[in-house]
């Protein structure tokens, strides 16, 4: 029944104290295949300690720490979900569920975030521990920040509120540059002369000084941009305004990315992609192919892997896995679901097993790309998060059917 999953997880942990009580906040994972920075590793040992890892090793023996026995099984970081709507919207036809309208620089995508969302638990439960949400609409949207799936009020699940600036050019590329162009020139000359501003002594602005306060960050170099672009053309155009404007800029879709996989790599670009979009679903993609990932990954472009769903977030791994059939290296796809969008958006210390990382940690029955592998344990800032999901509740209600009903009378 509901308690399936619990029971599963306590059949892993032995209390390790006279006394049999485990302090909570320390944990020993004993004995698992793990994915350290420098790759996977047999038989090695974590320890947990509060909301971080304490360390890594062989012989791990922490009196009065939980233990769980992990032979058999692997440990990967928690895998993350670079750019999705997750806890902003809730009903993709019911408009009163939409949190995720974006309206400008300023606006802030972390507190639309519904951390009680019935979404979260069926993402978290396929081994998904973080998404970084992100508002939706053409033009400058506003601000994507990184969530943490657990957690009951905003400020337990956000990490952080401001990770990167959403920019989604309507379809005429070159207006939307000009545009652009224009508001960004404008931003420049209010960071120069905002106390001039204030104080009535400068020429008014035909943007909201929130708006350009907001987009500072970005000028600074300190806040990526995130472009959803498709066509080779458009991002070679992508690439050659981040230089003019001085931009960190991240490419999302990429669709035919991998004919400009050399350029990428040179303007150390990183790109956003779901290995699933192959063939010619439009004409920004017309030269998309499955083997996308690989070629960007061999030129040396830092890749993340989306699902660029709402519902199903948690066929990331899938997806992954598919791009390690066209020939993207497994370790680096492990890499792509964790490390680097830690990275990429400013979360060091999350994405890796390592001393001083937060503890967000998977344990898998085996390939965490694998169909048939499932999560056994699962970790978020330290605590182990039960394994359910308003699907397993379903699932274990109505595991057993019903009595049949009497067969009508002849």
């Amino acid at each position: 029944m509901i308690f399936t999953a619990l029971l599963s997880a306590l059949a892993l942990t032995q209390t390790a104290d006279a006394t049999g009580l485990a302090d909570p906040l320390c944990t020993v994972i004993a004995g698992a295949k793990v994915y350290t920075p420098t790759g996977p590793q047999e038989n090695l040992d974590v320890l947990l300690r509060a909301d971080r890892i304490e360390r890594v090793g062989v012989g791990i023996n922490e009196p009065g720490c939980a233990r769980v026995e992990a032979q058999g099984l692997t440990l990967t970081p928690g895998f993350v979900e670079p750019w999705a709507q997750l806890g902003l919207i809730e009903v993709d036809l019911e408009g009163a569920s939409h949190d995720d309208e974006g309206r400008g620089p300023d606006l802030r995508a972390a507190e639309g975030y519904n951390p009680r969302s019935s979404v979260v638990p069926v993402t978290r439960v396929a081994g998904v521990t973080s998404v970084v949400i992100a508002p939706s609409g053409g033009g400058l949207a506003g601000q994507a920040a990184w969530v943490d799936l657990a957690g009951a009020t905003q400020a337990e699940a956000v990490q952080n509120p401001s990770v990167a600036m959403v920019w989604s050019p309507h379809q005429d590329l070159p207006v939307a540059l000009y545009e652009l162009r224009a508001l960004l020139e404008e931003a420049r000359s209010y960071g120069k002369s905002r106390a001039a501003w204030e104080q009535n002594r400068a020429r008014p602005f035909t943007t909201s000084p929130r708006d350009l306060d907001a987009l500072q960050p970005v000028l600074r170099g300190e806040l990526p941009l995130v472009v959803t672009v498709d066509r080779a053309a458009d991002i070679e155009a992508i690439l050659r305004f981040a230089q003019e404007e001085r931009l960190r800029v991240v490419i999302l879709g990429g669709a035919e990315a991998w004919m400009l996989a050399e350029a990428l790599a040179a303007a150390k670009v990183p790109v956003i992609l779901d290995p699933l979009t192959i063939g010619p679903t439009s004409f920004t993609s017309r030269d998309a192919r499955p083997d996308n990932a690989a070629r960007l990954h061999a030129a040396g472009v830092e890749l993340m892997i989306s699902s660029r769903q709402l519902h199903n977030v948690r066929v990331l791994g899938q997806n992954a896995g598919n791009a390690v059939r066209e020939g993207l290296p497994h370790d680096a796809a492990i890499t792509a679901l964790t490390a680097t969008p830690a990275r990429v958006f400013g979360l060091s210390d999350l994405g890796v097993v390592a001393p001083g990382a937060r503890a967000n940690l998977v344990l898998w029955s085996g390939d965490p790309l694998e169909l048939s592998t499932t999560v056994r344990s699962l970790w978020i800032g330290g605590e182990a998060i039960p394994l359910t999901s308003r699907q397993t509740l379903l699932r274990d209600r109505y595991l057993q059917s019903p009595a049949p009903l009497p067969s009508p009378p002849l």
